[in-house]
């Protein structure tokens, strides 16, 4: 049986070159950890925290994460306590430290994850800090815009995905003509969350009502690739193209209009409670079942 090492001319679209290769086998892990992580956000957020601990021990070089004790971390969450920081902001920053020891320790580079015991500040989970919207403030909010115009078929739309259904601005404004879809039978919501997940939601009767009367109005239901809220200008008659009322378009393929009118409602449903996913069953509803 032959022992032949497969030779680089048997692939000629390779992309590394020889001290590239090299160079990518001297990576330390600390330095693959971060570039691990799929999420920018938590990618960022995760660096900052360690950046605070690096700061606060003097730690310079990757490979010195490596020397850490438990002592270092329980100095370093007294310190934060001694900041006044929040509960969940300390949980925060100890769970990104615990983070990288825990691939640390899978790529054998540690023995132990010393952030393990350290035990972490109570947080309350029964209820948020933020009060809940009312039932009467959410028929006022969802009855606010005008339904005459193009701009408040737009608001009235986003409005009841984000209240009926919970998404954050992004997958509101992530959300495609081809991901209002039916499955068996059933209208849903095609949802691309964070992390690359998604997930698929029975589509309240509001919903569907006042995202149909906006994509018909915008001559949209065909255009299966377009968003739904971005630009919302394109695809509207010439007059409502023309219409200041719906705003400039901005360099990131959002009107300016969108973008406040997103605003104004994320002080609204800031306030809005936290809850379990709400599973519609296959008959319809009246759109007045949730909110009267």
């Amino acid at each position: 049986m032959s022992t032949r090492i497969i030779s680089t001319r048997d692939n000629a679209s390779r992309a590394l070159t020889a001290a590239e290769f090299l160079n990518l086998s001297n990576v330390p892990p600390e330095i693959e950890w971060s570039a691990n992580i799929d999420a920018p956000q938590t990618r960022r957020a995760y660096r900052i925290d360690l950046r605070d601990f690096m700061g606060f021990v003097g730690i310079v070089q990757p490979e010195e994460f490596r020397t850490v004790t438990r002592a270092h971390v329980l100095a370093w969450r007294k310190h934060l306590e001694a900041r006044q920081l929040s509960g969940a902001t300390i949980r925060r920053k100890l769970a990104a430290l615990s983070s990288l020891f825990d691939y640390l320790c899978e790529r054998n580079a540690v023995l132990l994850n010393p952030v393990a015991s350290v035990k972490r500040p109570k947080g309350n989970s029964n209820e948020g800090k933020t009060p809940a919207m009312g039932d009467h403030q959410a028929r006022a909010l969802l009855h606010a815009p005008d339904a005459d115009t193009l701009k408040g078929k737009r608001d009235r739309a986003m409005l009841a995905v984000l209240l009926y259904h919970g998404l954050r601005r992004e997958e509101l404004c992530l959300l495609k003509v081809r991901d209002i879809h039916q499955r068996r039978g059933v209208l849903h919501l095609r949802v691309h969350g964070k992390g690359s997940k998604i997930r698929h939601l029975p589509l309240h009767p509001a919903s569907a009502e006042r995202l149909h009367a906006f994509l018909r109005w915008r001559d949209m239901e065909r255009r299966r690739t377009h968003r739904c809220f971005s630009r919302c200008v394109e695809g509207a008659p010439e007059a409502a193209r023309r219409s200041p009322e719906m705003g400039s378009t901005s360099a990131c393929g959002t009107t300016r209009g969108v973008r406040g009118s997103l605003l104004t409602v994320s002080a609204y449903t800031a306030c809005a409670p936290r809850r379990r996913q709400t599973h519609w069953s296959t008959r319809p509803r009246s759109p007045k079942s949730s909110f009267g």
